[in-house]
């Protein structure tokens, strides 16, 4: 048995998806992901909270990470409550009924030298 690593609550405080871009879809195009980690033996029920500058907060997205995997869950492909809107600044908080590892990568393919950052959200919990 493995021993769940990570926190149950997770903080992106920087977010923001290019409305356009020089990228091949779906592999190059501009796009925010959350890669989730989960090492428990436990399915990871995960939600998340878009919040942005100017409008009321939208969420809570849900998805299931599976026991012992990772998901790298792309901010562009969640549509239910809504599509989340290109060229607007947004932050985010992710809950999962188990403790898992969140990273934060954003592909930028505005310009035809594509732009890569990634770094760890912040544990919150």
């Amino acid at each position: 048995m493995q021993n769940a690593l990570g926190q149950r609550t997770w903080v992106i405080a920087e977010g923001h998806i290019p409305g356009s871009g020089h990228g091949d879809s779906p592999a190059l195009e501009s796009h925010e992901t959350a890669c989730i980690l989960n090492t428990s033996d436990t399915d990871a029920n995960v939600e998340i909270t878009v919040y942005f500058t100017d409008r009321d907060p939208v969420g809570p997205y849900r998805f299931t990470v599976p026991a012992r995997r990772t998901r790298h869950q792309r901010f562009n492909d969640l549509t239910d409550p809504q599509p989340i809107p290109r060229d607007t600044d947004f932050a985010t908080v992710l809950h999962s009924d188990v403790p898992v590892v969140v990273q934060h990568s954003r592909l930028d393919s505005r310009q035809a030298e594509l732009a890569l950052l990634s770094t760890i959200a912040w544990p919150a919990g």
